[in-house]
């Protein structure tokens, strides 16, 4: 065997050599990756300092879409409603009916259609009939600050009551999974291993609520577009209509 051969024997040797050593640090590498990395490491911190670090991101930002369900008082509604700091507009269904909620300051709105006027608890009684629930057909309704009705209307579109309502997660807190919600990285917060409730926290940029689940089955909400503005408008005199007394109780 000459020397040229040899030497060439030797560099292939070596070259294998370091190509395997190459692919068993690569392959070792992958199965050490760090979940999160490249994220706002929210992931490292203990699950009480990632609850308070995500609801103080969500009373901190302007605005919120939130969508689901909520079970309460033994009603199911399904929610999709628009946030902000001074009022909010979307729908509410419960029951089998949909009505509108708007609400610009103080003034809150409800729009629905004939059928739901027509079904209330005041039609019901006798208060009502088929001509007076046209009139309300699609048009808004100015609900009164006294009417009992306001304050439970008026919780669906206030951005701090209903967040602060729906953020807490009960029992003992621990972390979940790494995962993602609506292609966002996220981690997961559970309260008494997911039956206090469980909550997806975004990794990415500002550590924003992004899912939440009830304790209790209680309902599942998507909480997106933090902070994206958005208008709101008293409506005009012309789609507006005074009910001209209480609201009814359903």
């Amino acid at each position: 065997m000459t020397a040229l051969s040899l030497d060439r024997r030797t560099r292939r040797t070596l070259l294998v050599g370091a190509l395997c050593t190459g692919l068993a640090a690569g392959l070792a590498g992958c199965g050490a990756d760090d979940p999160d990395a490249g994220t706002n490491g929210v992931g490292k911190l203990d699950p009480a300092k990632i609850q308070s670090r995500t609801v103080e991101a969500a009373r901190g930002a302007d605005t919120v879409h939130v969508a689901g369900t909520v079970v309460s008082g033994g009603r199911t509604y399904k929610l999709d409603m628009r946030l902000k700091g001074d009022g909010g507009s979307g729908s509410v269904t419960t029951g089998g009916s949909t009505f509108r909620l708007l609400r610009v300051g103080e003034h809150l709105y409800l729009k629905a259609n004939a059928d739901f006027w027509t079904h209330s608890d005041d039609a019901k009684g006798g208060g009502g009939d088929g001509a007076a629930a046209e009139k309300l057909d699609d048009k808004y309704v100015k609900v009164p600050t006294g009417d009992a009705a306001y304050k439970r209307l008026s919780t669906f579109t206030d951005k701090g009551v209903l967040l602060d309502g729906l953020l807490t997660l009960h029992g003992t807190l621990n972390k979940g999974d790494h995962g993602s919600s609506g292609g966002t990285r996220t981690i997961q917060l559970t309260g008494d291993e997911g039956a206090g409730g469980t909550l997806d926290v975004s990794l990415e940029g500002t550590a924003y609520p992004m899912r939440l689940e009830r304790a209790g089955g209680a309902g599942t909400l998507q909480l997106t577009d933090w902070g994206h503005d958005f208008t709101l408008t008293e409506p005009k005199s012309t789609d507006t209509v005074d009910y001209g007394r209480a609201l009814p109780a359903s």
